[in-house]
This record gives C-alpha cells, structure tokens and sequence, in this order.
C-alpha cells in the first residue's frame, strides 16, 4: 500500500465544485449554516459520497456521514473530516479542504480495492463556525455529547428562524436530536485535515503541519464603570473618563501578551460598547471582551493573572471600578500521541518536512478528542490569510497532506484493534 496517492487534479477540481457554492460578487463566499447555498452544497455533497460508492447518512444533527466497511464487522470505526460552512464572505478551504481530502482518500482506496480492516467514515459536521444561531461547532458538540435538545429551544437567527426548523430542513431531527451522540466505544479514532489560518507553516516552507494540541480560549466580558459630565465645562483632573480608562486597560492586555515568551500565546479585544456614546459627554460606562488564548492552561493563567494585577492598579489610578464576568474558559486540548506518532512516521515515509505546532484556532476535533484518539493535519496558508476571501493554500502543499492522512488511516487500520 506504500505507493499509494491520491490524485491531486480530482481534489482540485472537486474543491472548485465547492467553491461555487455561495460565491459572490465580491469573489468570497456566503455558506454560512442552514442557509440556501448551504443546503444546496450538501445537497452536492451527499451526491458525490453516494457517486463514490459510500453508504450516507444523516445523523439528528445534520452531520453528514459516508461510510465505506470493513472486512473486520467487530471493529469500531475510524472517522475524517471536517466541515462545509464558512463565515460570511470566506474562502473555498477553511473546512471545506478537510471534507474534500476524506472523500479523495475514500476514492482511492476504493479505486485501488484496498482492503480495509476498519469501517472507514467520512464525516462533515453541522455549523462549524460562528453563526446567526450562536452555536458554532454544534454538530461536534451533538456528536460528543455536549449538546442536549433544550439547548436549541427557543434558538432563533437575526431574522427570527429558528433553530429547530433550520436543522429540520437540513435533514436532522430536534426530536431525536441526543441521538446524534456517539458512543466511544463506535469509534477507533479521528482525524481532521485544515488549513491553518497562520504563517508558521508558511514562513518555514514546510508543507505539512502535525498538531500537538487545540489551544485554550479564556474569554471575559469587562464593564468599566465611570462618570458621565459635560465635555466642555468637566476640567481633566476632575474626570472619571470610562473610555479612557478602558482604554489603557486593553493596551496592558495588549502588552502582556505581546511580551509572553510563547508565540502562540495571543490576546484580542474584538467587541467594544461605549455608554453614552455622544460625542459631548464623557463616557460613563464600556464594556468589552477579552479574549485570551493559549496551549496550556498555565499559559492562559498567567496572562490573566498579570493583567489582574495590571487592572487593579489601573482602577484606582483612573478612579473607575472595574466588573468582570467569565463568559467562557475552554481548555486547551492535546492531540492523541498514538496519532500523533503515526502521522510522523508517515511523513518522514513520504519524505516531506513537517512541524509540531499547536492549534491556535478552535476545531471540531477539539470535541472529538472527548470520545476517541484524534490528530489533526495542517496544511500552510497563503500569507497566513482565512476568514476571507483571499485564503488560499497551494495545490502541492494540499497533495501532501491528503498523502500523509491516506497513509495514517491505513497504518491506523493495521495497528488499532479497538
């Protein structure tokens, strides 16, 4: 099975399939979950799985499965692949790339009459990303058993649809929607294939990426509270500026993470609310949120307790108070070594370079690794782009790693008895 490959032109032309799913005008692309064009690509999806000889299913959280057996019926299963969404106005590979590379990998060994021990299962999971719902990764989160049926009650998009008959239209059933957990002992392992959405990869000229671990996301929201006066007649020194204040305490975040000894280590403020917001009076309150991240829990830890310290100091000088409220404090999330090894070997077999490198971006592996041995792939992206529409990652580089997971799943299958 050693000379085994995957043919690159299938996998770009299928890609390119894709891609045409939600393009537009501006050349990104609008799939986000359950929407028209959404529905239509999986639509396309099930279509080619079935082409391929796969046995589809749709599980009560609209994941979207293919299966090929396994001469061995006592074994438990070993899945790959990622997802079909995007966020508004993305690229064609965020997600997309990891689904593709499974069924090019299904394709070949089906082309080549490999025997399999392991039933192999391809899988594209449900609202991977943010969305107008405010469930992202709901689809892995179902399949982990994070999710339960009342946490989609009462759910609705920006436009009052809800959540239920969204699912609903995408093939999944609300009523049975725990159904879609999976029990650990179905399944042998998991991988997933991704771009990686930064320049590491990149900046090394090394193709193929071997994930250590998905970081942590620590995430507050801060209310600074203040003194709303005139703009005019309130003299500087009499001031309790909520804005400014604020304002020096995400400069200090900005600080502390910048000067953190880990690269990977990084710190974000993204939402910002200004109270009153009138450009004559002094702002009375701000609230933002803070986002840390990390591959350790120390890591993320000591970032906060620095600029605990930091905030503490700054309050009382600037005479505001300070509240803060934990919105979210997901744990980093190590890869199985088991796979880990394996897509090592295999690298080195296929005589290309690669990089031990953590995650610094969420992925429905995350959740997986609560029920089986998980590894993730990464693939380089062109100057470090995603999340719009100029991600790209070269063709070459995509070859690679397809290789790499079609020569892990084959030793996984020769080497896992459970």
């Amino acid at each position: 099975m050693r000379e085994l490959r995957i043919q690159p032109e299938r996998l770009e032309n299928q890609l390119q399939k894709l891609g045409s799913f939600g393009r537009n005008e501006q050349g990104g692309i609008d799939r986000t979950t359950f929407t028209p064009s959404e529905l239509a690509a999986r639509e396309w999806l099930k279509s080619e799985l079935r082409r391929a000889g796969l046995h589809v299913r749709i599980d009560p959280a609209a994941n979207i499965w293919g299966r090929r057996d396994g001469g061995d019926h006592s074994l438990p299963v070993i899945a790959f692949g990622s997802h079909i969404d995007t966020v508004p106005n993305g690229g064609m590979y965020d997600g997309a790339l990891g689904v593709l590379i499974a069924l090019e990998v299904m394709r070949t060994l089906i082309d080549n009459d490999a025997a399999i021990r392991h039933p192999l299962e391809l899988v594209s999971f449900s609202a991977e990303e943010p969305n107008p719902f405010g469930l992202s990764t709901l689809g892995s989160r179902a399949a982990a058993g994070k999710l339960s049926r009342s946490d989609l009650e009462g759910v609705t998009d920006n436009e009052g649809r809800l959540l239920t008959e969204a699912l609903a239209a995408a093939g999944g059933d609300p009523d049975k929607f725990e159904k879609a957990r999976l029990d650990p002992a179905w399944l042998s392992a998991f991988l997933e294939v991704h771009i990686e959405q930064g320049k590491r990869l990149l900046e090394r000229n090394i193709a193929v990426g071997i994930v250590t671990s998905i970081t942590g996301i620590y995430r507050e929201v801060v209310t600074v509270h203040g003194e709303a006066n005139h703009a005019g007649t309130t003299r500087m020194e009499d001031r309790c500026d909520a804005l400014m204040a604020a304002s020096e305490l995400m400069l200090a975040f900005e600080e502390i993470c910048r000067n953190h000894p880990s690269g990977e280590v990084v710190g974000t403020v993204g939402c910002i609310s200004n109270f009153p917001n009138a450009a004559n009076i002094i702002p009375a309150k701000v609230v933002f949120i803070l986002e840390a991240r990390g591959n350790s829990e120390l890591e993320i830890q000591k970032v906060m307790e620095a600029w605990s310290l930091r905030a503490e100091v700054i309050g009382v000088k600037r005479k505001i108070r300070i509240e803060r409220r934990l919105m979210l404090n997901q744990a980093p999330v190590p890869m199985e070594q088991t796979v880990i090894g394996v897509c090592r070997q295999k690298v080195d077999e296929l005589g290309y370079d690669s990089l031990f490198l953590g995650s610094m971006a969420g992925h429905d592996a995350a959740h997986m690794s609560a029920l089986t041995r998980t590894g993730m792939l990464f693939v380089p992206s062109l100057e470090g782009k995603s999340h719009c529409l100029e991600e790209r990652s070269r063709m070459d580089d995509i070859e690679k790693a397809a290789n790499v997971l079609l020569h892990v799943i084959l030793e996984l299958d020769c080497t896992l008895d459970q």
